[in-house]
């Protein structure tokens, strides 16, 4: 249980990575920060549902072919990323894999297919074993094909 306390950072902390992240992504277009952990990390940007603000976030990322999926973990806490809630309301996306931009168009998994993804992520990343101890909620899936 103390593990799970853990992974849980406070949000405005998890902000604050998160904007340095993007910082240092965008500068060295992908050399620093790049990957966490040793999973491959890419920036996320969707338009705010009610904002209509871009916003960006580093996400660790599964890589399937030209498709990118995406885990909404949200560091096992148990609301859902408003990155999630973002793409949920208006799918058209772009990702930042290194120096490379795509826009794109975001669905949620379910079922199988999001079973097996997760998985995917869980051994790249065991964090997301954790994130998954940590929630009542099922951990949404994304895949995110280029438009």
């Amino acid at each position: 249980m103390a593990r799970n306390l853990m992974v849980q950072l406070p949000i405005g902390l998890t902000r604050a990575f998160s904007a340095s992240h993007r910082v240092w992504y965008r500068l060295s277009k992908g050399r620093l920060g790049g990957s966490f952990r040793g999973a491959p990390a890419v920036l996320l940007t969707t338009t705010g549902r009610i904002t209509h603000k871009e916003r960006t976030w580093p996400l660790i990322a599964l890589r399937l072919g030209d498709d990118y999926a995406l885990a909404a973990s949200n560091g096992g806490h148990d609301k859902n990323p408003a990155w999630f809630n973002n793409l949920v309301a208006n799918p058209t996306v772009t990702i930042q894999d290194g120096g490379r931009t795509i826009t794109g168009c975001a669905r949620v998994t379910n079922g199988v297919e999001r079973a097996d993804l997760y998985a995917q992520f869980v051994e790249l990343y065991s964090g997301y074993n954790d994130y998954t101890q940590a929630t009542k909620r099922e951990i949404p899936v994304v895949i995110v094909s280029p438009a």
